[in-house]
């Protein structure tokens, strides 16, 4: 028994802390792709298109023992229509966008404002009540305050590079022969650091209002994969409609045999299969927040990358910055699992009382 409960606890950590190393090297190589020339919102399009082809058939595997409810009705559609519009559309080609304007450092950091964003928005929808004496409600609005400082100091301040290439010896060879092509690239070349971080912002944003639709979506309807390859088909035509639009350039949707093209087949697969059945099996074995707490996990990861693979293009004041906004995340994760503790304790001494007042009133 000693040896199961540690594999059960060692296993889905360790396939989680993996889960967001793949992203990390996904961010770093569709950076890479993206500076090189390939249109973000062509990006977009071309990978939930294929997620979708590998989506739609795996769905009905994976629901198979699922309660069956009829899914083309209009309520149905309506919802997974906006889920693609707000999920997809806006989340997915802000978020590319703003990789194209910064970096993957700048991704990171700012994905962990999506739980302060997701407070504030229920406060003002009133799906959630603030108790002034609670210390989870305490610790939600302190870890907000965090984040969107860590996200201030991400965008407003990136501070010197790890590595500076600026010494004469330096100098005198650049004059004399062409700078060194990196493989891989941890900075855009057409750079616009703030409106990469304010798309980034936009694109939490749009995740936490997107997360309301699911939740709501998926107690209606209980058919997880279905919803998600429903959604991620509509949030590609969406897409296909916003990229035509934009990239009007016929060459900008050519593609040849090239990292390109393996960067969005890979990121197709990861994405749509990989990682949200990994994520699955893991909030079905250890609960709903063993997932979110790996998520910073992603800042030291691509800080380690960022200072072995691109110190030259790599700033200690984002990293810092996003390190504050990790540290912001886990405050608010934290103070949400107290209100929840609360709550379920609340909710069970009130339940040991019930019977006692009904032999009361029975006497």
């Amino acid at each position: 028994m000693g040896f199961t409960s540690f594999i059960g606890e060692v296993v889905p950590s360790t396939v989680m802390v993996i889960m967001e190393g793949c992203t990390i090297g996904l961010t770093i190589l569709a950076s890479t792709v993206m500076a090189k020339g390939l249109s973000p919102f062509v990006f977009v399009v071309y990978t939930n298109a294929i997620g979708s082809i590998i989506l739609l058939p795996y769905s009905f595997i994976y629901d198979r023992n699922t309660l069956k409810m009829p899914l083309l009705t209009l309520p149905f559609l309506l919802r997974v229509f906006f889920l693609g519009l707000i999920g997809v559309t806006m989340a997915q080609n802000l978020a590319f966008l703003g990789l194209s304007y910064s970096s993957p450092i700048v991704a990171i950091g700012m994905a962990n404002l999506l739980p302060a964003l997701s407070f504030l928005l229920a406060l003002i929808l009133r799906t959630t009540k603030f108790n002034w004496k609670s210390s989870g409600s305490q610790a939600r609005l302190i870890g907000t305050f965090i984040s969107i400082m860590g996200a201030a100091s991400l965008t407003l301040y990136r501070g010197p590079t790890i590595k500076n290439h600026s010494s004469p010896a330096l100098s005198l060879q650049s004059t004399a022969a062409p700078p060194r092509q990196h493989l891989f690239v941890f900075l855009s070349t057409h750079e616009n650091w703030v409106l990469g971080c304010i798309l980034f912002a936009a694109s939490s944003l749009a995740l936490s209002i997107w997360n309301v639709i699911q939740v709501g979506t998926v107690k209606i309807y209980p058919q997880v994969m279905k919803i998600v390859s429903f959604y991620s088909l509509f949030g590609t035509i969406q897409s296909a409609v916003l990229a035509a639009f934009i990239e009007r350039d016929p060459t900008a949707w050519t593609l040849e045999l090239n990292l390109e093209l393996f960067v969005i087949i890979l990121t197709a697969i990861f994405s749509s299969l990989i990682r949200s059945s990994v994520h699955m099996w893991c909030m079905r074995i250890k609960g709903p927040y063993f997932v979110p707490i790996f998520k910073p996990l992603g800042i030291p990861i691509a800080s380690v990358f960022g200072c072995f693979l691109f110190a030259d293009t790599f700033h200690y004041g984002s990293m810092m910055g996003a390190f504050v906004c990790g540290m912001g995340y886990y405050t608010v994760i934290w103070g949400q699992v107290r209100e929840d503790d609360e709550f379920h304790n609340n909710r069970s001494s009130s339940d040991d009382k019930v019977p006692l007042l009904q032999e009361d009133s029975q006497v």
